[in-house]
């Protein structure tokens, strides 16, 4: 299975990540550069870095200055998380742009790259249930709800990593038509969002 090697990538992105775990660190990547799988690493390490910024975020103590500053870095990341989506989609574009399509083929609900991205989201997911699992403080009844839990997000995985490599079999043999929109994020465009061309409009 393709998509179990993409799994691979994420989970090792993970580990590393909780070796430190610190949203200020550069990971190493141990792929090469200009791989596919270093597109898979650095698209999860942002990913590993939002999810503890979330956390954080909500501490009910926090600053409210320092939690503007963290909102504002969580944004930064969602538009590089979606640039990595699209280069990954870029990627299977490439690969399968020459490929025959068969008649009356269509398209599929969301791109291969958005549903390697939900991936890469369940790899943490499944991490951090087992984190809770191993919680010594953890209470029997939150780890009996955990187990139910790791349980459920085991069967999405197994659902998902067939879902990928069948979307991938169906590009590769013309049943698929390979198709992407990029997303158009607003609030990040100057030029699309009215409080920020408002301020500038203002100033004329």
């Amino acid at each position: 299975m393709k998509a179990a090697s993409y799994y691979d990538v994420f989970t090792a992105c993970v580990r590393l990540y909780h070796l430190v775990d610190d949203v200020n660190q550069r990971l190493s990547c141990p792929y090469s550069e200009g791989s596919f799988e270093e597109k898979l690493f650095r698209k999860c390490e942002i990913d590993t870095v939002q999810w503890h910024l979330e956390d954080l975020i909500r501490d009910p103590g926090i600053d409210p200055c320092e939690a503007l500053g963290i909102k504002r870095r969580i944004d930064e990341l969602n538009q590089r998380r979606t640039d990595c989506v699209e280069e990954i989609d870029d990627y299977f574009v490439s690969m399968y742009r020459d490929r025959p399509v068969q008649s009356g083929a269509r398209h599929n609900t969301e791109s291969i790259g958005w549903a390697i991205d939900r991936l890469s989201i369940l790899s943490l997911k499944i991490y951090h249930i087992e984190a809770e699992l191993r919680r010594h403080s953890a209470s029997e009844g939150h780890r009996a709800a955990c187990v139910s839990r790791r349980a459920l997000l085991c069967r999405q995985l197994d659902d998902l990593l067939q879902s990928i490599d069948w979307l991938d079999d169906d590009l590769a043999a013309g049943v698929k038509k390979i198709k992407t929109y990029r997303q158009v994020k607003m609030y990040n465009d100057p030029e699309l969002n009215p409080v920020l061309y408002g301020q500038r409009e203002a100033q004329l």
